[in-house]
């Protein structure tokens, strides 16, 4: 085993599943429908709560919402809210769940209008990542212009849970934008 000692970003804990998300995930190009999909619907489900919060429930989000299959999810029922108002593996919330249900058919719009929910997100980018080159993740923005823009037209397609500041960490967990810190191992990923 090495003693070389890795750099992460300032926000990333010892928890090995925020070390595994940090490391694989976060900040990584994404172009997967059901995945843009999974980060628009944990990200809004995060609002007033911890990302570990989330990253701890992500499996259980995965079970109970069909692995983020968008044309399913759209089809729930109020007896299917009811039931996910039980689900103790979940944030039980009940506008977060029924924005999870109008969200997905949203984006079963959006499919239809952009031909993809990735190509529909990734033009608030230009089609390729954002580099901020941050000393420190504390001088990141919380929303930027293309963050707003992004969520005025998430929330003009009748989504919600989409606000900027929720639209930006989204453009994180994706890769739309790399904000790793310039100290961390990640940020001279492409």
């Amino acid at each position: 085993m090495s003693d070389k000692i890795v750099m992460r970003c300032g926000w990333v804990s010892d928890d090995p599943l925020y070390i595994t998300y940090h490391d694989t995930e976060w900040g990584v190009p994404s172009h997967d429908d059901r995945h843009l999909f999974e980060m628009m619907i944990l990200e809004g489900a995060q609002a007033g709560l911890s990302w570990i919060t989330i990253l701890r429930k992500r499996d259980n989000y995965r079970a109970a919402f069909d692995n983020f299959d968008a044309a399913k999810v759209a089809r729930y029922t109020p007896a299917r809210v009811e039931k996910l108002m039980q689900d103790a593996g979940i944030v039980r919330n009940r506008a977060k769940i029924n924005a999870t249900i109008l969200n997905a058919k949203a984006v079963l719009q959006i499919r239809k209008q952009h031909g993809s929910l990735d190509a529909f997100l990734w033009q608030f980018v230009g089609g390729k990542p954002m580099r901020n080159k941050l000393k420190a993740y504390r001088e990141g923005p919380t929303k930027t212009p293309e963050s707003d823009a992004m969520s005025k037209a998430l929330l003009a397609h009748g989504c919600k849970f989409v606000g900027s500041t929720i639209c930006y960490s989204l453009m994180q967990a994706t890769g739309m934008v790399n904000d790793h810190e310039a100290g961390c191992w990640c940020s001279k990923k492409p």
